[in-house]
């Protein structure tokens, strides 16, 4: 573990030294679910931008046969 250290105003101490929580895990769970959100936003997006991205293939293209001739240059 490492240590880092968050402002809060004066207030929100108070408030929250009236309480019996341990804050540092309340702060490492919040954190957790935030990067969770932030990488479920990442794939989100890259799933939005592959779809714009994504073109149907022309009229009588044959992929099995694009990859033979590939292979065969080799």
């Amino acid at each position: 573990m490492v240590r880092t250290s968050i402002t809060i105003p004066l207030w929100m101490k108070l408030e929250m030294h009236k309480l019996d929580v341990n804050w540092s895990s309340v702060m490492r769970e919040a954190i957790r679910r935030r990067l969770s959100a932030e990488k479920d936003r990442d794939v989100a997006e890259a799933v939005l931008i592959n779809e714009r991205l994504r073109r149907t293939s022309p009229e009588g293209w044959n992929s099995t046969e694009v990859i033979r001739e590939w292979r065969k240059r080799r």
